[in-house]
């Protein structure tokens, strides 16, 4: 019972957390942290550059809610800082990512065409959705090549989504990308779970439902223990938004129905 009035709460009643967002932004650049993107950190690491002293990698899941997304980017603008924006196939804003790319932060893309392909196709098992991997791949290159011509920009990192087809099977998207093959015909250089990203940071905290809000601490306790941190935030958790909740928790209970 405590669950569902938690999600009704999140989803629908859950006062703005984005004048908290703006106090973590500038707290941590009143603290001396770089604030940037995925891709600048991997750039950073890949080529053996000196890293910051203190460095906050921002990433947004675009699961759902455009309205929000944007209102992180204009904050985002104010401070001067870079984050990374990764937009799912029914997220895609082709003119928001354009306008994120020209500021100087990062847009990208959310995968999901292994929980896709697995409730398209009715599977429920893990291995016979691993056995049609190729086939998966092959929708995750057309998918990325498309939304490459769509917006007119390289993509060179993606981030898996966590579907809860996903979780039901226990087989993360990430797999689609543990081929070197489809990295490099994709012009792939780091997914965002990669370990060349995970063992360059102290801390890695993700956002959660109220009345948890971050795991496995608040990122401004981690401001005052750690000074590379990776902080994965979503629309969804930061603001309520009626219509794009429910049209998100509808198709939701649509999938599970028909999966």
């Amino acid at each position: 019972m405590n669950a569902i009035l938690n999600r009704l709460y999140g989803d629908y009643l859950m006062p703005s957390q984005l004048p908290a967002y703006e106090d973590l932004v500038r707290a941590a650049k009143q603290a001396g942290f770089v604030q940037t993107s995925v891709r600048c950190y991997h750039d950073m690491v890949s080529k053996g550059q000196a890293l910051p002293e203190r460095v906050m990698v921002h990433r947004h899941d675009i699961d759902s809610d455009l309205r929000t997304t944007r209102k992180l980017f204009e904050l985002e603008k104010k401070y001067g800082i870079k984050s990374s924006f990764y937009f799912r196939l029914c997220t895609l804003d082709v003119g928001l990512m354009r306008e994120i790319e020209e500021y100087g932060s990062e847009a990208s893309y959310h995968y999901e065409e292994l929980a896709t392909y697995a409730k398209k196709n009715r599977i429920r098992c893990a291995e016979p959705l691993r056995a049609r991997l190729p086939e998966i791949r092959k929708d995750f290159m057309t998918n990325f090549e498309r939304i490459e011509q769509r917006v007119g920009i390289k993509l060179r990192t993606v981030a898996g989504h966590g579907d809860f087809a996903n979780r039901i099977l226990k087989v993360n998207n990430t797999e689609i990308l543990a081929d070197e093959e489809l990295r490099r015909r994709c012009g792939i250089e780091v997914e965002s779970y990669d370990r060349i990203l995970m063992e360059h940071v102290d801390i890695y905290i993700a956002d959660r439902p109220p009345p948890q809000f971050y795991h496995p601490t608040s990122p401004h306790k981690a401001l005052r223990g750690h000074r590379r941190i990776y902080l994965l935030t979503h629309p969804r958790q930061v603001e309520t938004n009626w219509r794009a909740n429910t049209k998100e928790n509808l198709t939701r209970f649509y999938e599970n129905l028909t999966w």
